[in-house]
């Protein structure tokens, strides 16, 4: 029996809202609830509700910027900056800019519906 996984085939997670949401590895993907990993592309002028979720998540810029704003506090990363936002902190995530945002998105335990607490 192999001890390593390798993922070809990302489930695609249908959106409304032109964003492009991989998972590699997640409740979605294998029904792994611990951790999932996922691949990204946030269109411009992108952004989703307030929420304050029930897992860590980090999040790494491959190309162009993200905002967060976490708690009352506006940040925006770039290409190759990471940030790590501890579970139950509110957090909004946004593309306000021109340019598509590509990044890698981690969650502990896994990203899932019940566990986000969108407004």
């Amino acid at each position: 029996m192999k001890k390593y996984t390798i993922q070809k085939a990302p489930f695609v997670v249908p959106t409304t809202d032109g964003k492009l949401i991989e998972e590699h590895f997640g409740n979605a993907t294998n029904q792994q609830s611990g951790i999932s990993i996922a691949h990204m592309i946030a269109p411009p002028k992108w952004k989703e509700p307030f929420q304050t979720p029930q897992f860590e998540e980090y999040t790494y810029i491959i190309r162009g910027k993200k905002q967060f704003i976490i708690e009352d506090e506006l940040i925006v990363l770039e290409a190759g900056q990471s940030i790590k936002i501890e579970k139950n902190t509110r957090v909004q995530y946004s593309n306000p800019f021109d340019e598509e945002c590509e990044y890698i998105a981690v969650c502990t335990p896994a990203f899932s519906m019940d566990l986000v607490n969108r407004e």
